[in-house]
């Protein structure tokens, strides 16, 4: 009877690390609009950040649908915690994720070169929650989880389940086992919960206060605290969290750019201009 059983867990983890590497193989012609410079963004980044980026993968295009949002993947920023004492160069691990089929990892900033990404940083954070957040990430590297709830990950193979937009998020709480928690952001979120820093608003009807009019988004966001299963659009959305822009960040000045020439009978909104060509 046990060997019966473990021969199971065996074909059971082999089927689940199979379906972590289809649901993590890209999808053709993804072409990101600002690409991420590794330099820029180690220049900006703040240990505590949390980098959002537009994944390209069969799973990020059913997060992205299922959380109608942008972004699909998380990491935390560690700064300098994870340089080796002799790494001379800048391309050394200095983000904190967890992967479907890997994880809690750490990785370098030109892992995302060519990806869409967005900076939420924590508002207000003090030094020591600030180390206290990046110490609960690293400290937790090599996690591994458990690949063996497949119904948890089958629903990731359904890109656009033809469900109402009211369920699509609740889709992720789906079985709430192992592989849920891995491809959502609970760990960054449970890493913030433990300084108490908080990522969605508090639910409230004290009067002066903001809070979700509707009995729906109340339910909604008790929902999304209760069970951890915070997803990368919570940071983007939260109103604890700025969104960091690196070209706004070290003074801009449009009027310091240089634009090609304009080509003959360029049109400019409804108006077709006519100029000679350089």
């Amino acid at each position: 009877m046990t060997e019966a059983r473990d021969m199971s867990d065996s074909l059971l983890d082999r089927l689940g690390r199979f379906l972590a590497r289809r649901l993590h193989s890209a999808n053709p012609g993804y072409e990101p609009y600002t690409p991420s410079d590794p330099e820029t963004l180690s220049r900006t980044l703040q240990p505590g950040d949390i980098l959002l980026v537009e994944g390209n993968q069969k799973v990020s295009a059913a997060i992205k649908y299922l959380t109608q949002s942008t972004w699909s993947h998380s990491a935390l920023f560690v700064g300098a915690a994870l340089k080796p004492d002799d790494e001379s160069g800048d391309d050394y691990p200095q983000l904190v994720e967890v992967n479907l089929g890997e994880g809690c990892v750490a990785v370098p900033l030109s892992k995302y070169t060519r990806f869409n990404t967005r900076i939420c940083r924590p508002v207000g954070l003090t030094p020591d929650d600030r180390t206290a957040v990046v110490s609960y990430m690293v400290e937790r590297l090599g996690v591994r989880y458990d690949m063996k709830n497949i119904f948890d990950m089958l629903r990731y193979f359904f890109p656009t389940p033809p469900v109402p937009v009211r369920w699509r998020r609740r889709m992720i709480a789906f079985g709430s086992g192992d592989p849920t928690r891995a491809i959502c952001s609970s760990m960054i979120a449970q890493a913030f919960q433990s300084v108490r820093y908080p990522i969605l608003p508090e639910v409230t009807r004290a009067p002066g206060r903001q809070r979700a009019d509707s009995d729906y988004s109340r339910r909604e966001i008790l929902h999304i605290r209760h069970h951890s299963l915070f997803a990368p659009r919570d940071f983007d959305l939260s109103p604890y969290f700025k969104v960091i822009k690196p070209t706004l960040e070290y003074g801009f000045d449009y009027k310091q750019l240089e634009w090609g020439p304009r080509k003959a009978n360029e049109t400019v909104g409804e108006t077709e201009i006519s100029t000679p060509a350089d």
